[in-house]
This record gives structure tokens, C-alpha cells and sequence, in this order.
């Protein structure tokens, strides 16, 4: 705290300059100039002191920025270091510099829907902005659930997306797919060969070590994946989970064992699947072959509407799978047709029998 005098025009004035921390420890500073006696000097000072002790006792409300970096902190002790790193880079690019010095509590619905709808109109796609809005949302979120704010301003705010079209190999195409990468040799055959025989995720096959096998008690347990970024993480939900060996993957497991058995990992360590380029070659392979021009991460589809498609329950292909959410397998439900199956059999009318009677021989008429 200080009182200075200067000359300004050949007059003495008077200066007030006071600092101070407020409740969350962030430094905060009141200057006043042009004060022309003493006595309203010490007047002022008292006000601004008065002031920043309001700021100390009470809370103070968040800047946009501030607040963002106090979810991370706390985030991070919940999500995984990849779901960090999207919030970190989708956020900072699209939404700090047009947030970056507001309160929190001035950001109305209106400006959560300019940001997202305007502001962010060189985002390329619609899923990119939905899940822009699904951050921004979680971020506000957090600040209700701490009491910071009263309401989350994206309450009623959506961005609509035009469903993608789930791709998956037929039966057949799996037996094709299958028995030709195998004939070839091809590099990839192993992981192909788990990815549809357990369902499991990419960075999930890249993480299974031989002790997660069990081959007499027939299953494969699921607690790692790998990310090339920061590569042993647990899995995406953070949960394990055992999925069965059927009698095909016990032979092929066996197999491999007897060959492979004295290293780590169950699958080969393959360049294209450390730098992320998996999905380029089972696409490549796919066309090849002319079947279903399907990624990677379309197996593991591939796996799950299969299992439905026979009848599994959906509680047992969640719990395989490890999907946490029920709507996550139902969208798979749909695609396998299982919940509109013999839907149309109940049909009150029928196609007209068009062979109701039978031709015996059709004679020509010659001409006499």
C-alpha cells in the first residue's frame, strides 16, 4: 500500500496504489490517480483495501481460462492422459481466444451458441463441433457441480450429426478375409485373427502379454491398452474384464504359443501398428480381396453384431466387450437387426401365389 504524490501541470495530486490476494491466492492490484488532497488519498486507500479484504473473505468468480485449468488438474486424476490431451488442444484452438479473460458466470447460452456455431466455423466437421460442445459442456458442468455457477449456459444446445454407417464383414467375407491373410502370410494375419475372435480394441491387442492368458481356464483377461503417444494405460473405460475362449482361438492360441511362447506379447510388435496406420492396411487388404472395405476398429464391430445377430444376450456382449454404456450396444443392435427381426411377420396380408396353376405344354398354331 502507497501514497505518492507527483506534479501534473504544475499541480500536486495524489496517487493510491494497493495490492492483495484474493481467496484463491491470485494477486490483484487498485490503483487511483489525480487525487487532489491527502485526506481523499487516505480515504481512497481505506475504500481499496476495504475491497480487495471483500475479494479475500469471499469467492471470487473464475475466468474462463483459470477455470479450465482447474478441471484439467482435476481431470486428470480421472481420465485418461489421450482424453486430457483432447480437451488441452480442441479447447485452446477453438474456444481461449474468444473466452480467455471472461468471468464464468458472464457467459451466456447465446455465447455458447455464437462459439460454437460461428466462432468455430472452420471446424471441419460436424462430429468435431459436437464434441467442441460436448467439452465446453463438461467444463461448465463441473463449475455447477462445485457450486462456482448456478447453471450450465449449454443447457439445450446441440449440434445434430448425420448417423455414420456402421461397416462389418459378412460371414462369408470373415471366412474369406480370414483364410486369405492366412494362405498370404500376411504380417497383420494374427492380430486380424484376435481382433474378430474376442472383440477386443487396438491398443488393447497391443498390450496382451501371455500372463493375461489362460488357456486351461479359457480366457483372455482385459486391464491394458497402449497408446503410441504414452504407451501402458489402462483400458479406455478403466475397467477389466475376461473375455472367452471358444474352441477356434484355444487352437490358435496353442499354436502361436508353442512358436512365440518365450516372448512378452502375443502379438507381433508390426511398425504400421505402432504408427497408427492399421486401419490403412486391413482397408487396403479388404479391397483386394473385393469384399467390404472395412477399417480396424470395424473387426471389432464386426465381432459384436455378429454375437447379437446369433442371439447372445446384450448384457453379455457389453460385459465382453467392455462397453459401459447400454446405448453404446444397442447402436450395434441395430445394425445387426436383431430388434426388428420377424417384425414384419405379423402382416395382415399376404403377396398373391402367382403359381396357382401349372402349364403343361404350350402348342403353336402352324399355318396351313
Amino acid at each position: 500500500m502507497a501514497i505518492r504524490t507527483y506534479i501534473e501541470d504544475g499541480k500536486k495530486l495524489y496517487e493510491v496504489y494497493v495490492n492483495g490476494a484474493d481467496s484463491r491466492g491470485v494477486r490483484n492490484q487498485r490503483k487511483r490517480r489525480g487525487i487532489e488532497t491527502l485526506r481523499k488519498a487516505e480515504t481512497v486507500e481505506f475504500e481499496l483495501m476495504r475491497e480487495l479484504a471483500t475479494l479475500k473473505e469471499g469467492r471470487s468468480m473464475y475466468r474462463w481460462t483459470e477455470w479450465f485449468d482447474e478441471c484439467m488438474k482435476r481431470m486428470k486424476l480421472e481420465f485418461m492422459p489421450s482424453t486430457i490431451a483432447g480437451y488441452e488442444s480442441q479447447l485452446r484452438k477453438w474456444i481461449h481466444p474468444h473466452w480467455s479473460d471472461t468471468d464464468l458466470n458472464k457467459i451466456t447460452k447465446a455465447d455458447v451458441y455464437d462459439v460454437i456455431f460461428t466462432k468455430c466455423e472452420n471446424v471441419q466437421t460436424q462430429f468435431t463441433r459436437r464434441n467442441i460442445l460436448k467439452m465446453v459442456k463438461r467444463i461448465f458442468q463441473l463449475a455447477v457441480e462445485e457450486g462456482v455457477l448456478d447453471r450450465n449456459p449449454c443447457a439445450g444446445i446441440s449440434v445434430r450429426v448425420t448417423e455414420t454407417v456402421l461397416k462389418v464383414l459378412t460371414v462369408a467375407e470373415v471366412d474369406i478375409f480370414l483364410r486369405e491373410a492366412s494362405r498370404a502370410y500376411h504380417r497383420f494375419y494374427p492380430v486380424w485373427a484376435m481382433a474378430l475372435m474376442t472383440g477386443m480394441r487396438s491398443g488393447e491387442l497391443f498390450a496382451l502379454k501371455w500372463t493375461d492368458i489362460d488357456l486351461d481356464g479359457r480366457t483372455v483377461s482385459v486391464s491394458k491398452s497402449w497408446n503410441s503417444k504414452i504407451g501402458i494405460t489402462p483400458t479406455k473405460t478403466r475397467r477389466s474384464r475376461i473375455v472367452p475362449v471358444s474352441n477356434d482361438l484355444a487352437r490358435f492360441l496353442k499354436e502361436r504359443k508353442l512358436k512365440y511362447g518365450t516372448e512378452e506379447f502375443v502379438l507381433p510388435r508390426l511398425s504400421e501398428w505402432e504408427h497408427g496406420d492399421q486401419a490403412r492396411v486391413t482397408r487396403d487388404f479388404c479391397e483386394g480381396l473385393g469384399i467390404t472395405s472395412v477399417k480396424f476398429h470395424d473387426l471389432r464391430a464386426t465381432f459384436i453384431t455378429s454375437l447379437l445377430a446369433r442371439g447372445e444376450s446384450l448384457a453379455r456382449v457389453m460385459s465382453i466387450v467392455g462397453h459401459s454404456e447400454l446405448k453404446t450396444t444397442n447402436g450395434y443392435l441395430r445394425k445387426a437387426g436383431v430388434d426388428v427381426q420377424g417384425g414384419t411377420d405379423k402382416l395382415g396380408y399376404k403377396l398373391p401365389n402367382e403359381s396357382q396353376g401349372e402349364v403343361l405344354s404350350i402348342v403353336g398354331r402352324t399355318k396351313s
